[in-house]
């Protein structure tokens, strides 16, 4: 279960990045929903679903997204409580406290024991498609994709970072490289992760250090 002091700190830290975008970022009432949308769809991508050729689930990539998506529904969270982080744990831990076992969308109930993985991020994108998520949901899906909180916690935090050397190295300018020796930053920070001690204080300056040296080899290549 998710600890109050593990959302606390990961909802502060969606704030402070969210800030670093834009300092007003609260006021700026950003389509966070639509975000969760397009990054369902691109989960739904990394597992495979063309019936008509063979495909093989990208698992890696696939827990990546729901990091990212994560992402989102922190941001929108706090939107929805004018930027009081407090306000946005408490009620994000009242609802995961209820332990719901099924979701109702569309005048329907969907008993999630009952539903495939596929399915559970049809219905996330559903869902984001109308403004809403479901804590349960998100659950349910980390548990088919062999992760839980504590996982989540910890590539939660690999990804901020992340987000915070694209930002710094002129992610919102546009002159940021996001291809990396042909592959994506995201792939070189799966690979990053697993170099390092995430329960280590200084984790976060370890993995910044990391991706940096990464990122100046591609630099130099040009």
């Amino acid at each position: 279960m998710l600890t109050e002091t593990q959302l606390a700190s990961m909802l502060e830290l969606q704030d402070a990045m969210n800030g670093k975008v834009n300092p007003d970022w609260v006021a700026a009432n950003n389509n966070w929903h639509r975000a969760i949308q397009v990054e369902g769809v691109e989960a739904i991508e990394h597992h495979g679903w063309k019936w008509w050729k063979k495909q093989e689930c990208d698992l890696a990539q696939l827990r990546m997204e729901l990091v990212d998506i994560w992402h989102f529904i922190l941001s929108a969270a706090i939107q929805e409580k004018h930027g009081n982080t407090s306000l946005a744990k408490k009620e994000m831990m009242a609802e995961l406290n209820l332990h719901q076992k099924s979701v109702q969308f569309d005048n329907q109930y969907y008993v999630l024991s009952q539903l495939q993985l596929l399915d559970k991020l049809d219905l996330l994108v559903g869902l984001a498609a109308a403004k809403r998520t479901n804590l349960a949901l998100f659950d349910s899906l980390l548990t088919d994709c062999g992760m839980n909180w504590v996982t989540l916690f910890k590539q939660y935090v690999g990804k901020n970072v992340l987000n915070v050397f694209r930002q710094d190295h002129g992610y919102k300018a546009g002159t940021y490289i996001k291809i990396w020796s042909d592959r994506e930053d995201n792939e070189h920070l799966v690979e990053v992760l697993e170099t390092v001690d995430l329960n280590s204080e200084t984790v976060r300056t370890e993995l910044y250090q990391a991706l940096s040296t990464r990122y100046q080899s591609v630099l130099q290549a040009q």
